[in-house]
Parts: structure tokens; sequence; C-alpha cells
């Protein structure tokens, strides 16, 4: 506990926490992806093969190589950010390892396993038998589940630390890796997490198709790849809004504080309003629709329900109110704007068994995958921010658990530049990939193999 007593340079809390920031806000779209992607690729190598259809075959080459460059990418961006939690934060790892690690050490098993199988696949076009090679892609998608679940899972225990005894000395001991694993905010968090993930994966990879449909490209390839990515996305967007609402009262009553953020209520008592936009201003709500009384009924279906506000805690237990609600405002904007879409596209296929006819449709569906990743970074930022002050929910402050040693700006420097290089570095590959017609990708034996 005396690394908690030594005084913390401001500039390394700040450059620690915006170091953090950028590189998860850049990962978790690669994670999204590792969990996703794999799912909408055997969607089109199972239809290649249940109904041998070539187009879903040529689909299923392109994406088979796309995964192969956002894995690596990944990877790298991963690796980084496992050195991070160590160099950064010292004291969250030096007190909470042997719990807060146990997660970590899963996932580590979970990705060489996907990088395994990923070669396999990549490899195997042609060298194995059709549902061999298919069946070589399923372990893809459940390792890439399984890991990001191990991540999730550590970010949970964050919220709702547990599995464990704090000694007298502050240290942990009587370690019970199921109680880590499986914390109470874990079911929440992982769910509402791999939903994310299909909305975010679905929509990215269908406003590409999106953009090719609105330029005139009507073949079946074009139409068959945005109806697969698509439809994924839209069957994933309700389920993710009720989620979202489970997720939100279970924060109502493990983290009442954030959730008082997220609807900036100041003051605990029933009848409590919700606040749509706005920001606090010398105590005062300016700039929002308030809508009296909605906060209770949406927490507790009742409208005497007594929501916790931050006027419960110190001000330097509260996290940045304004921060937080302008985040879930954001996140709740974007969500339903992509529910909208999704019914869009549902009534047309349930009415015509199409595609809408509407221009506008495919314009709306080209900006979806910006407006997924805007509500996955903005969810992001309620969960992250709305903890603080606390690294550790009620356990350890962020600022107590920072590293005291100098250079963490310059740190943030560096990677800063490493992260754009390799940003952009993907980015031009994906491109040049973009470009090939769709019939050269059968050219070769194997996507990115050797030819026989």
């Amino acid at each position: 506990m005396l690394f908690a007593l030594a005084p913390v340079p401001s500039a390394n809390l700040l450059a620690a926490r915006d170091q953090m920031a950028f590189t998860l806000g850049f990962h978790i779209v690669l994670a999204c992806l590792g969990v996703a992607f794999p799912t909408l690729l055997l969607i089109a190598n199972w239809r290649a093969l249940r109904h041998d259809d070539p187009d879903a075959l040529r689909l299923a080459r392109r994406w088979s190589r796309i995964i192969a460059v956002t894995f690596a990418v990944g990877a790298v961006s991963g690796t980084i950010l496992s050195f991070e939690m160590g160099l950064l934060w010292p004291g969250l790892m030096g007190q909470f390892g042997a719990a807060y690690g146990i997660p970590f050490a899963i996932e580590g098993i979970f990705f060489f396993l996907e990088a395994i199988f990923i070669a396999i696949y990549i490899y195997g076009w042609d060298r194995l038998s059709p549902w061999a090679h298919f069946l070589s892609g399923v372990p893809i998608a459940l390792a890439g589940f399984g890991g990001t679940f191990s991540v999730v899972t550590a970010n949970a225990w964050m919220n709702q630390p547990a599995g464990f005894t704090l000694g007298p000395d502050g240290r942990v001991t009587d370690v019970q890796p199921f109680g880590v694993i499986f914390n109470n905010a874990t079911w929440y968090e992982a769910g509402h997490m791999f939903l994310a993930a299909y909305m975010v994966t679905g929509f990215l990879l269908a406003s590409v198709y999106a953009r090719g449909l609105q330029r005139g490209r009507l073949d079946r390839y074009t139409r068959l790849g945005f109806i697969i990515a698509f439809g994924v996305a839209a069957i994933a967007t309700p389920l993710q809004i009720g989620m979202g609402d489970i997720a939100a009262r279970a924060v109502f009553v493990d983290q009442p504080v954030k959730f008082a953020a997220m609807e900036l209520v100041q003051k605990t008592g029933p009848n409590t309003p919700i606040v749509i936009g706005g920001i606090l201003v010398d105590g005062k709500i300016e700039g929002g629709l308030v809508i009296p009384s909605m906060g209770s009924l949406l927490a507790g279906f009742n409208t005497n329900t007594v929501v916790q506000g931050l006027d419960s805690v110190p001000p330097d237990d509260q996290p940045p109110a304004d921060v937080v609600h302008l985040a879930w405002d954001t996140m709740l904007a974007a969500g339903f704007a992509l529910l909208g879409l999704a019914a869009w596209f549902g009534l047309s296929w349930l009415r015509r068994r199409d595609l809408p006819t509407s221009r506008w449709f495919y314009r709306f569906a080209s900006a979806a995958g910006a407006a997924a990743v805007v509500a996955l970074e903005a969810g992001w930022v309620v969960t992250e921010v709305g903890r603080q002050p606390w690294i550790v929910y009620g356990l350890l402050r962020t600022a107590d658990a920072v590293t005291r040693a100098p250079g963490t700006v310059a740190s943030f420097v560096v990677v800063l530049v490493i992260y754009v290089a390799l940003g952009t570095a993907m980015f031009l590959v994906l491109r040049s990939m973009s470009r090939q017609g769709a019939d050269e990708m059968g050219r070769g034996d194997v996507p990115y193999g050797p030819s026989r």
C-alpha cells in the first residue's frame, strides 16, 4: 500500500488514461471483427457448399483474406495493450494481478487456437475436402468468441470485483477463478459486447457493399455480400436494444453513481426524470430535454422507484457526468437509428423477399458501419469513464494504480505514431483488396498460400 502514498504526477495520470483510451478504442473494433467476422465467413462458406453457390464461395474466399489481415493487426495492437497493463498500471497488477490476470491467461490460449485454425483454413482452400475445410473454420469463430469473453470478464471484474479475499495488507488471497470470471457484471457485459460485435462487423461490411449497390453494381455477388452482412446485423440490433436495457438496469443496482451520471441525476429520490442531451452548468441542466419521472419508471418500472443521485457520494467519488451522459445519449441515438434501418430492411424482406429499392436506404446503409462504430466507442466511454475515479470499483482508485515512472507522455506519443501507422497500413491493404475483382479471388489455389 506504500505505492498509493507516493504523489502522482498529473501528467502521468492524464497521459496513461489517454493512451489506454486510444489503444482500447482502436483494438475494440478489431476485437469485434474477431468475434463476428468468422461467423459471416462460415455462413457464406456453408451456403456455397449447401447450395453449390459460386458467388458465396467467392465471398468466403475474399473474407478469409480480410480476416487474416485484421487478425494480424489485432495481434499487434493486443500485444501492445497487454504490455500497457503492466507498464502503465503497476498498482493494479501489483495488488490485484493474482485475480485480474486470470482472464488474460485464458485469453492467451484462445488467441493461439485462433491463429492456428486461421492458418489451417486459409491454407486449406483446395487442399482439404470441402466440408472438412468448412469445419476447420468453426474453431476460428469459437476461439474469437472465447478470447473476447475472457477480456470482457476482466473488464466486468473491474466493475464488480469478486472471487477473492482482500488480506490485511491489501493483497489478494484465496482467489477463486470461477468467481473472478463469472462476476455479477459478466453476463450482461458479455452479452452486450457480443451483440455489439455482430452489429459493428455486419454493418461495416454491409456498408462496403451498399456503396457498390449505390453505384449500380447490382450483380448477385454484391447483393449476396450485402444480404449476409446486413441481415446478421439487422437480427442483432433489436436484441442489442433489449440487452442494453437489461444492462442499464443492472448498472442501476450495481453501480448507482454511474447510472446517475448516465442520466444526469443530481439528487437522490423518487420520480426521477431522464434527460436527453444537455450538460451540467453550475449544477443546473442546460440544453436538454427533461422527461419527468421516466428515470424511475425505466429503472424500477415504477415512478416511485428511488434513484440514487450524484449527491449520494462526495465530489471526489463522482465520475465526469457530462462526458458519461453525452456518450450514453450518443450510443442510444446511434443504436435506435440503426434499429430503424434494420426494421426498414426487415419489412422489405418480409413483404417482397427482396432488398429495399429506395436509394435513401443505401445512402443510410453506407453510413451504418460508421454509426455502429460510434455507438461501440460511446458505449465503452460510458463503461470506463462512468467507473471513475475507480479502476477497481470501490477498492482501488485510478490515480493510485498509475505508474510513477517518468516518460509516460513520451510513450503515449510513440504508441500514437505506431497505431496511426498500423491503422494506415491496414486501410491501404484492405482498400487494395476491395479494388480487386471478385473473379481474381479464385485464380490462385489459396488466397495467401503458394499455388501448386
